[in-house]
């Protein structure tokens, strides 16, 4: 029998506060409200290797494996069964530590979100540890672009410790070239290598072939410095002033663009101390750039704003 279910991170389905995590080997089962049901888990183990989901209509024997999760590692993990037919169905966790020891957590039902809701909410650590998992940069593909993992199915039953595959290969892509393919404790190794010394992400597109997705910092935008001009300035009228104390024993000349460079205005051999230019001649209102030229040489290259007011 093939099962199809929706696995997927914490950080991109849970709310903090809205319930509880269990720690394994203990875990939490919920029945969304769509029917669907939630399978969740913290793990605090030091070294484990390999955890599987498993399903049955018997809460002793009959037990099918859902899904192996790709990461074990992971503080906070997950999935949601969507053919969990409610509260009929029991569910479990099949746990491979180090040095091959296994254990099995206590069947359990699904018990109604409102109910676990009405249980110990979230607390503070664990809020620090869902913007932890947010932190990893670790998404997984879905047709609908969502960042959860992909539906998979995985039939099979896990009945002995000889079934279980630990060193699982990962296939590592950037773009379309296959970089490197890892067992599953190299691919630990990898990964941690990629999320403490770079920035770039790494996307589950299926459950084993990881596509490694170069960071590319945001281009800042350069801020141009502005400071009010003390030759060329506006009013509080509105107007443009020029003021050149020596007007009288030096030559100005002062040139008006538009912000595009477009020349709109030019004021050659000033000879008054204070010139006042009338700011209907701006056409329109906004900011204006300047060019003040003191005998020939460039003094000053501004901006200026005139208000709109006409």
């Amino acid at each position: 029998m093939r099962f199809t279910l929706v696995a997927l991170l914490l950080f991109g389905f849970f709310v903090p506060g809205a319930f509880c995590q269990d720690t394994l080997p203990k875990f939490t089962a919920v029945i969304k409200e769509n029917g669907k049901v939630l399978i969740s888990w913290r793990n605090t183990y030091p070294v484990v290797n390999q955890i599987s989901i498993q399903r049955s209509s018997d809460s002793l024997r009959n037990f099918t494996t859902l899904l192996t999760v790709p990461d074990p590692t992971i503080p906070e993990n997950g999935f949601v069964d969507s053919k969990g037919q409610g509260t009929h169905m029991y569910y479990r966790l099949f746990i491979l530590l180090g040095n091959s020891k296994y254990l099995f957590s206590k069947s359990r039902r699904a018990i109604p979100e409102f109910v676990a809701k009405s249980q110990k909410p979230v607390t503070e650590d664990e809020e620090l540890n869902l913007r932890r998992m947010d932190n990893q940069r670790i998404y997984f593909a879905q047709e609908n672009n969502a960042r959860s993992k992909p539906t998979v199915t995985v039939p099979g039953k896990i009945n002995a410790i000889s079934d279980v595959k630990a060193e699982k290969t990962i296939y590592i892509k950037r773009q379309d070239s296959l970089i490197a393919q890892l067992s599953g404790k190299s691919f630990i190794r990898f990964r941690d290598s990629i999320l403490s010394k770079t920035k770039d992400t790494m996307l589950f597109v299926q459950l084993d072939t990881v596509l490694i997705k170069t960071f590319i910092p945001p281009v800042k935008e350069v801020k141009e410095a502005y400071k009010v001009s003390s030759f060329v300035y506006t009013a509080k009228d509105g107007n443009v002033n020029i003021a050149l104390p020596d007007a009288a024993r030096k030559k100005y000349q002062v040139k008006f663009f538009e912000q595009d460079s477009t020349p709109l205005l030019e004021l050659k051999e000033i000879k008054d101390t204070l010139l006042i230019v009338d700011k209907t001649n701006f056409i329109h209102s906004g900011w204006f750039r300047f060019e003040l030229y003191e005998e020939g040489k460039l003094k000053e290259k501004n901006k200026l704003f005139i208000p709109r007011d006409f």
